[in-house]
């Protein structure tokens, strides 16, 4: 239970004014069709946050304890940094309109979370806590928690939220993980 409540929260409060976040805002404003959407959003999460959990817990395949004991530790620190740094929304993202409302939030989600903070969150959960579906279920729900209300509620709640106080509280958890996986905290998991 603990690796879904810590991914839920994680990645709900990471993806608060993240691109993937402000995607959502603009495909609603676009296509004002909120079901396709949604629906687009959490087939392209499921999707990508499966591939980085798989790649996560493979990794923990390939070193020991003690090696994935730092690199998880370094990782979580890492993404408590990037969470701080403002996301730049690129607005290529969002000119995919020839596959549909579902299809182009599809395409559109998935690459943008490439490489994005919460698919490497992923990763890490999924590495620290080698319970792949229960961490894919958690971040899937937080991309949820985080992009249903941009997509339903648009330009009502983008103003109102407190952005830098949303990261600032997503990184001090990861900062708190990351100092609890390098002072032993994970032996219980194997770590």
């Amino acid at each position: 239970m603990e690796a879904f409540l810590i991914s839920t929260g994680i990645v709900a409060l990471a993806e608060i004014g993240d691109k993937t976040q402000l995607l959502a805002f603009i495909l609603a404003a676009k296509f004002r069709k909120p079901l396709p959407i949604v629906l687009g959003i959490f087939v392209a999460t499921v999707a990508n946050h499966g591939f980085a959990g798989a790649l996560g817990a493979w990794i923990t395949s390939l070193a020991g304890p003690e090696t994935m004991r730092w690199v998880l530790g370094v990782s979580f620190i890492a993404m408590a940094i990037w969470t701080l740094i403002p996301d730049k929304f690129d607005e290529d993202d969002a000119k995919l309109a020839r596959s549909g409302v579902f299809g182009t939030t599809l395409i559109a989600f998935f690459l943008a979370e490439m490489g994005d903070k919460t698919q490497v969150a992923t990763v890490a959960l999924a590495a620290q806590y080698q319970a792949l579906f229960t961490v894919v279920a958690g971040t899937t729900l937080g991309m949820m928690i985080a992009n249903v209300p941009a997509v339903l509620l648009g330009d009502r709640i983008a103003h109102k939220m407190p952005v830098r106080l949303v990261h600032a509280v997503a990184a001090a958890i990861f900062a708190i993980l990351g100092v609890a996986t390098l002072l032993g905290a994970g032996e219980k998991l194997g770590f």
